[in-house]
């Protein structure tokens, strides 16, 4: 089906002072629709500028972030710290009391099972319960080793759960997302899986349309220093922080699925990413006042470069 393309605000005008030119759209909407590219969208300074949609996506299509999930459940750690809650650097044992006579677990901090540093080990696409990632055994020791996977994300669920008990809030993580993170963006998650305990999905669960998961971002840009903590990178891979990618080299094959620290000075420092199966992306760049929202078909290979991208969007269009 041929790609809609919506070019708005006139494409923005060359007053711009964070881009030398307007973004090439029919470039960037050629480029991710020949990768299933499904919705494009891209804010400058708050404003759509580039809006496509193709294979039968609209505005409001909402598809499945997969683990761009994983970012949105680290803007709620880091409401959590807002709210006086928990401490990202404090021991998960601390709400987790049957770790804490565990000479491993016990060192684990709530950063590294959000960095997936802790040495919990999991399958990706396996979501275990809550309770089913709390009781598994680990394999590595604490910031030992990057170990990609939803299980780290379901332990954390289970630290929610039980902060929000004691606090003596409604105990869904889910529900405290929503209002803390959701809401005051003004973005709608569509749909979130839970799995058979009942319990939201933190690695993989929601669902969103490209707008509402710009607010993320617009949110994301406008509190950039108070996430400051969240952008962090990890001891264990430098291209992961806390729920987000980072334009840093990784540890090889754990960060096969982006090459953003392969782009060099093409690349703005100040990126971060949330990313998920099937090169879903979420990019925001601050320095640019840019967010770009990519949404694309699950497929079993990719073809995308996140780097290429990101020079696609950043380069003036040929005149």
């Amino acid at each position: 089906m041929r790609t809609q393309l919506i070019a708005l605000s006139a494409l923005l005008s060359a007053a711009t002072p964070a881009l030398a030119a307007p973004p090439d759209c029919e470039a960037l909407s050629a480029y991710s629709e020949a990768r299933d590219g499904l919705s494009l969208l891209v804010l400058v300074d708050g404003r759509p500028v580039c809006e496509a949609y193709a294979q039968g996506a609209t505005a409001t299509t909402p598809l499945p972030l997969y683990s761009g999930t994983k970012s949105l459940v680290a803007l709620m750690a880091a409401a959590a710290v807002e709210d006086g809650l928990l401490s990202l650097d404090e021991p998960a044992a601390d709400t987790l009391g049957e770790w804490r006579q565990d000479p491993v677990k016990s060192r684990v901090t709530l950063r590294q099972l959000l960095t997936m540093s802790s040495g919990l080990p999991s399958r990706i696409g396996e979501v275990p319960t809550y309770a089913a990632a709390v009781a598994a055994p680990f394999n590595a020791a604490p910031d030992e080793r990057f170990q990609y996977g939803p299980a780290p994300y379901q332990a954390f669920g289970e630290v929610m759960r039980r902060k929000l008990e004691a606090s003596g809030q409604a105990t869904d993580p889910l529900a405290y997302l929503e209002r803390r993170v959701l809401q005051p963006a003004g973005a709608v998650a569509a749909a979130w899986r839970r799995g058979p305990d009942g319990q939201a999905m933190m690695p993989q669960g929601a669902a969103m349309t490209a707008r509402d998961w710009a607010k993320i971002g617009e949110q994301v840009r406008a509190r950039r220093a108070a996430y400051r903590d969240l952008f962090m990178p990890s001891e264990t891979n430098r291209a992961y922080a806390v729920g987000w990618w980072l334009p840093n080299p990784g540890p090889g094959a754990v960060t096969a699925s982006t090459d953003l620290g392969e782009g060099g000075e093409t690349i703005p420092r100040d990126l971060v990413m949330a990313a998920g199966a099937g090169d879903q992306r979420l990019y925001v760049i601050a320095s640019h006042k840019l967010v770009v929202v990519r949404q694309a078909r699950l497929r079993a290979e990719s073809r995308w470069s996140d780097a290429e991208f990101v020079r696609l969007v950043l380069e003036a269009p040929a005149q």
